[in-house]
């Protein structure tokens, strides 16, 4: 990455002005041991959210919190968002976040469990949106069952998708990344699905399921 680009890339990163509700969402996620998406990221999911206007929308890794708020808050106030994740101590963080945020409980529905075992019991073409940011192995399975969950229109919203610039070094090939180059490879070669590749913090890639 040239100066320049670092450069760009950084401001970016520190443009978005996080309030209260964030900040203390994001040191629960540190205590907790969670990474959590960028600044840059989080703005971008409000925006993404805003713009699909999603009534249905599932969380795969609730992130304690950060990314389901983000979410919240570009979604209609009658949406409600579905999150999925294993550990019972990332759920009720998530649920403080939402809390602090004023989103009534009857718009958040968070389910502990396995997202591969979740994921296959809930309803197809139902969702609007789906976003993903949990164990990276599993990528593939849960981009596959998202295009299942996701009505003609929908958004599909996979975090990480440049494994911090490792996918496009041909020379790395860790399991994580070479995984992360299958997930794109695979998002570009459905014909259900149009995509892009967004560089905010390690990488967005959206896709609309047509």
């Amino acid at each position: 990455m040239s100066a320049d680009k670092q450069t760009s890339w950084s401001y970016t990163e520190g443009l978005p002005t996080e309030d209260e509700v964030l900040l203390r969402a994001r040191e629960r996620s540190f205590e907790l041991g969670v990474a959590t998406v960028s600044p840059g990221v989080a703005a971008a999911l409000t925006v993404l959210a805003a713009a699909t206007k999603a009534q249905t929308a599932v969380e795969i890794g609730s992130g304690a919190g950060v990314s389901g708020v983000c979410l919240l808050r570009g979604l209609p106030e009658t949406a409600v968002l579905t999150t999925i994740d294993s550990d019972v101590d990332h759920l009720r963080a998530a649920r403080e976040a939402f809390h602090d945020a004023g989103i009534p409980g009857n718009r958040t529905r968070t389910i502990s469990g396995r997202a591969a075992d979740v994921l296959p019991r809930l309803t197809d073409n139902a969702y609007d949106l789906v976003f993903i940011d949990a164990d990276k192995p599993s990528y593939l399975n849960y981009v596959e069952q998202a295009v299942r969950l996701l009505k003609r229109g929908g958004t599909l919203i996979i975090n990480d998708a440049l494994d911090q610039d490792r996918v496009s070094d041909p020379a790395i090939r860790d399991e994580t990344t070479t995984t992360l180059r299958k997930v794109g490879k695979a998002v570009r070669a459905n014909k259900q699905l149009v995509s892009a590749m967004l560089p905010t913090g390690s990488g967005l890639l959206v896709a609309v399921k047509k």
